[in-house]
């Protein structure tokens, strides 16, 4: 059953409470629009996905080959993962979330992309903080395969590189971090980045001292709510 407004979930974690919530709103009738709030903070809206669709879209497009190897950062309500599930050279998908709660919303079906990610065998939701994970460079991201490299790095945390959730996490955008991350992915493999709002173009330059290849692609769509556009940008790096 569907209600104007529900608390689906609430817990405490340590970057502040964390609620899903599920509402719907008169002018768009029985849709019902599935939020995230951590803390003050609104992450993510199942109204607006286009941009974490186009994430997944645009970076595995920049990829060669067959077979793919890919990891997510970023599982929230699934839209990225399940974009990139829909590429049928996809062999594997490790799909990393500092959040066990989120994790577990779709595990337990609250979120509607949870029986997508459940029943598809090529992939695993894996408790663990991307960025430490990614420092670590004596690791892969895939905790089964600790020597693994992958084609494609896929990130949606942050809402920009200069506007992150917790303030450790500004050293991964650094030409530092980025070199760290691109140990981990194969010969000509992919990073691509979700962000809201406009590209920055300090950090295509950031990313363009790292990898072979760099660009920053907008992405604009309609906003139901207000009736206009609203954007985001993808950012899209290769190695040589």
């Amino acid at each position: 059953m569907s209600f104007d407004y529900e608390e689906l979930d609430y817990q405490p974690t340590e970057l502040g409470d964390l609620m899903l919530r599920r509402r719907r709103l008169p002018q768009l009738g029985d849709l019902d629009i599935f939020e995230v709030k951590l803390g003050d903070y609104f992450l993510m809206s199942s109204l607006y996905h286009e941009a974490e669709w186009q994430l997944s879209k645009l970076g595995l497009a920049a990829t060669e080959g067959e077979a793919l190897d890919v990891v997510v950062g970023g599982l929230g309500l699934g839209y990225t993962a399940v974009s990139a599930l829909e590429d049928e050279r996809l062999a594997s998908l490790v799909v990393v979330d500092y959040l066990k709660p989120v994790i577990e919303w779709h595990q337990r079906g609250l979120v509607p992309m949870g029986e997508t990610l459940n029943l598809d065998e090529r992939c695993r939701l894996v408790h663990g903080d991307f960025f430490s994970m990614s420092r670590d460079v004596s690791k892969s991201f895939d905790p089964l395969y600790p020597e693994k490299k992958h084609d494609a790095i896929l990130l949606d945390i942050d809402h920009t590189p200069t506007n992150v959730l917790h303030q450790t996490n500004t050293r991964f955008y650094t030409e530092e971090g980025l070199r760290e991350l691109a140990t981990r992915l194969k010969p000509r493999g992919v990073f691509a980045l979700w962000a809201d709002g406009e590209p920055e173009a300090d950090f295509t330059k950031h990313l363009q001292k790292v990898f072979a290849e760099a660009e920053a692609h907008k992405v604009v769509f309609a906003n139901p709510v207000t009736k206009g556009e609203s954007c985001g940008a993808v950012y899209v790096a290769k190695l040589a």
